[in-house]
């Protein structure tokens, strides 16, 4: 999808910065972060939203993707939080499949 901005960050045609990939899945910086570690889980395959998925073994390979990138960013031990925005009412301002993960923090609750 080209017109897609997550499409275009994912295929590299817009540049982000990249903490963690692999084939399926990127994963990059948020450019408005609300904690010390705040990036965004992306498939590189578009998907507008979790509510499109029908491949549960993508969901899971996504929750790998993000135990693994909290590893590489050093947040795994004292724990993160994983967000993932649906539809308008639920926040969501790219119509791309992605996950928030965010740590380096306590967070707190209600989030807001």
């Amino acid at each position: 999808m080209t017109d897609c901005v997550f499409c275009r960050i994912g295929s590299r045609e817009i540049p982000a910065s990249v903490a963690w990939e692999d084939e399926e899945f990127l994963a990059f910086q948020d450019l408005n972060p609300m904690a010390p570690v705040h990036v965004l889980v992306i498939p590189k395959q578009h998907i507008a939203t979790l509510m499109e998925i029908t491949d549960v073994g993508l969901l899971g390979r996504a929750m790998l993707a993000v135990q693994q990138v909290a590893r590489v960013l050093g947040i795994s031990e004292h724990g993160f939080r994983v967000v993932a925005n649906i539809g308008d009412d639920g926040g969501m301002t790219v119509g791309h499949l992605h996950f928030h993960l965010l740590g380096g923090r306590q967070m707190h609750w209600p989030p807001g």
